[in-house]
């Protein structure tokens, strides 16, 4: 996220190097405690474990402006019950934030409704969260299902690129060029996806003629339980959070 912003940053970490390397690559500044932040920071993100709510929020709710959370499992009502009286959002980020790409989650807020702008912070504070890729808003209820989605999906896109440069290098496509096929055509497929509207049956169609290679190779994914196996991925997810 803070590479995606590409801004200045007030940070802290308990391990001082680490907001150190973060404060360098940013321009930003390392200070020397959550309080510090709080004190300085128009808006907190807090990316501390969801175990550590409370301990955070006795360090900084006295002196915080607005809070941002992007802690797993943690509801809305929870976070304003943590910082009562400032404003607190909730974000759920994934990793091609880095990049500018991907889905941002933000847990719909009824009481500041319409549209999540009743007030400027509000649409300043989602404004900033649109930078890092496309921002969605859901039910507070539903963001944790969303990770399995799209917090997650990075590192099961790694595995499924992967399995593919296997394949193919198995048969004899060297690797590196195996993984420029494979990555580029990713790529350019979600982007195609965006550009049809996301319809992924049009897209599967142009693609597949009948009885044809790409018809066989789908057939061999969905009997080898492609669609199960992420369907067992979200629960298995959803089962880590109950």
């Amino acid at each position: 996220m803070a590479r995606g912003w590409g801004r200045a940053l007030l940070c802290f970490d308990p391990v001082a190097e680490r907001a150190q390397a973060l404060a360098q690559e940013t321009g930003g500044e390392a200070l020397g405690s959550n309080a510090e932040v709080a004190a300085r920071a128009d808006l907190v993100v807090l990316c501390h474990k969801p175990a550590q709510l409370e301990k955070i929020a006795a360090e900084i709710a006295p002196t915080a402006k607005a809070v941002a959370s992007i802690l797993a499992a943690t509801p809305l009502e929870k976070l304003k019950g943590a910082y009562p009286g400032i404003p607190v959002y909730r974000f759920l980020p994934s990793l091609p934030a880095e990049v500018r790409g991907g889905a941002i989650v933000q847990a719909g807020d009824p009481k500041s409704e319409p549209g999540l702008t009743g007030a400027p912070i509000d649409a300043e504070v989602r404004e900033l969260f649109a930078e890092l890729g496309t921002l969605v808003v859901l039910d507070d209820s539903l963001v944790d299902v969303a990770m399995g989605l799209m917090s997650c999906a990075p590192a099961y896109v790694a595995l499924v690129a992967e399995a593919q440069v296997d394949a193919g290098t198995r048969r004899g496509i060297p690797p590196a060029q195996a993984s420029v096929l494979v990555t580029a055509t990713l790529a350019g497929t979600a982007e195609l996806l965006r550009r049809r509207d996301y319809d992924t049956l049009a897209v599967r169609r142009e693609v597949t003629s009948p009885g044809g290679v790409t018809a066989r190779g789908l057939a061999a994914l969905e009997r080898g339980g492609l669609r199960a196996a992420f369907d067992a991925a979200l629960d298995a997810v959803l089962g880590e959070q109950r």
